[in-house]
């Protein structure tokens, strides 16, 4: 077994093993990849299995995406201070064992529970996997090919998922996809601890109030948006959460004010434009994952599609969306970054009103194919000038703290954007409508409320995000790299 480094020891120039330590990376992010996406086809399964609500399926991701935003920072965190290996291996462990509750849960609840275990561990697993690998790659060629490695891997395995879920669910169990995970995830436990060595710690701080109270404050926003489409927005239980919510979260910010070791420092809320970044991936990904998770079931539930079939059908969104975002970079640097962010941004937005007038007739090619398209290039553009904008202005210091910030914004974006659109869907056509007829009008009423957010989003864009270049900062001041987003690839296919 590999031995720790002493603080005096020389670093190596490179891994002693680096391609068996970059295929554990990428493999072990690959599972949490793939299992966030299997979920989506296999909604329709799990519901009909379990008998949930509308609103009640949405816990089955919100589960995952409330925790897993939640611990984001916590976990990056812990791989400083207890050791990147050993955080990483935990892991694993977790989100293997929470895998396999998974694909065993014989009630609803024991699956929700289940999910929020997977969650806590991706929030470990997503931090130590980036972390690791920049670890062992030294900056330059072999760091820039790892990176690559490690991006493109996201992008497979987002869009991979949507169909090996298919397959999965239609000709074996939606459970198989999590079965799957359990001797992925020991045979990357047992190759870590033979080729991965552990990184250096570091003394410090957890702040566990302020990850508690972001994960609890976020969470009881949530659970009172969902309550309230099914119990109304005035009854106790609905009034209580939204109380809670606001309380932990006036706590949280008064906690990162004081905390000598801030898990989310609020000297990075200082900047207008790092503001506008954080609202905007926020609003987009509610959006976002209101639409895999609200057109999966229209596919299935509605046009008749198997779960295959509904896998497939996303593939015109996932190739353009791959393509695109290989031409970025090009693109920012002719246009400029916040022009192509509110193209992105525009063009996903004309494709999300498009979808939300889908309907159980017309053809696949006009009514979910081409929009879809545009949703496709939407995300394509819209990702890198949306991190780039959340990284802005940021001291080298707060780099790993920024980051995580994003990442944070993401997932919990996520969470709660999927909660309003469910809220919005259900009180537009309550759980006992006559399906499909029912289930076109809710996701028609989801989707609207999904191209709002994208609207108010492009507002944002134009007021927070554009405005003129400030003067060059300082060498301490300067702009930290982009780097992978483990937490946006989870969701998306970029």
């Amino acid at each position: 077994m590999a031995t720790p480094r002493s603080a005096s020891a020389p670093a190596p120039s490179g891994p002693v093993h680096p391609t068996a330590i970059l295929a554990i990376i990428c493999v072990s992010y690959f599972m949490v990849i793939l299992d966030n996406s299997i979920i989506f086809t296999g909604l329709p399964s799990i519901q009909a299995a379990f008998g949930f609500s509308p609103a009640g399926l949405t816990w089955v991701q919100d589960a995952y995406t409330l925790v897993f935003g939640g611990l984001l920072l916590l976990g990056a965190r812990a791989g400083d201070l207890v050791g990147r290996r050993r955080m990483f291996t935990l892991s694993l462990v977790l989100f293997s064992v929470a895998s396999l509750l998974v694909g065993a849960a014989p009630t609803g609840w024991w699956l929700v529970a289940a999910r929020a275990l997977q969650g806590v561990g991706a929030a470990i697993l997503a931090p130590s996997s980036l972390a690791l690998l920049t670890a062992n790659f030294p900056a330059g060629p072999a760091r820039n090919r790892a990176v690559a490695a490690y991006s493109a891997v996201a992008g497979i395995g987002a869009s991979l998922g949507l169909v090996v879920g298919g397959v999965l669910a239609d000709w074996v169990s939606w459970r198989a996809g999590f079965y799957l995970n359990v001797p992925i995830g020991i045979a990357m436990l047992v190759a870590a601890r033979r080729y991965v060595a552990e990184t250096e710690t570091r003394p410090g701080r957890f702040d566990l109030i302020g990850a508690g109270c972001a994960t609890l404050g976020v969470g009881a926003l949530v659970f009172g948006v969902i309550g309230a489409a099914e119990t109304g927005w005035t009854t106790p239980t609905t009034l209580a959460a939204f109380l809670l919510g606001v309380l932990l979260l006036v706590v949280l910010v008064a906690n990162e004010a004081r905390a000598e070791q801030p898990i989310m420092p609020l000297r990075l809320f200082a900047d207008r434009r790092r503001n506008g970044a954080y609202l905007v991936r926020m609003l987009y990904l509610g959006a976002m994952i209101g639409f895999f998770f609200f057109i999966t079931q229209l596919l299935q539930g509605v046009w008749g599609f198997t779960p295959f079939q509904a896998g497939l059908a996303f593939l015109p969104m996932s190739v353009v969306n791959f393509g695109i975002a290989l031409l970025v970079s090009r693109l920012v640097t002719r246009f400029g970054s916040t022009p192509v962010l509110a193209t992105g941004v525009a063009l996903t937005l004309v494709g999300m009103a498009w979808l939300s007038r889908v309907g159980a007739d017309g053809d696949y090619l006009t009514a979910i194919a081409l929009p879809m398209v545009l949703i496709g290039v939407g995300q394509g553009l819209a990702f890198a000038p949306m991190t780039s904008a959340g990284l802005a202005g940021v001291r080298s210091g707060d780099a790993g703290a920024a980051s995580g910030v994003v990442n944070t914004a993401h997932q919990l974006g996520s969470a709660l954007g999927l909660g309003i659109l469910t809220a919005v869907g259900t009180a537009a056509v309550p759980a006992g409508g006559a399906a499909p007829a029912a289930m076109t009008e809710r996701v028609s009423a989801a989707l609207t409320a999904g191209s709002v957010l994208l609207a108010v989003a492009l507002l944002l864009v134009g007021v927070l995000i554009a405005r003129p270049a400030s003067p060059t900062p300082p060498a301490s001041d300067v702009e930290a790299p982009v780097s992978p987003s483990p937490a946006r690839d989870a969701v998306t296919t970029r």
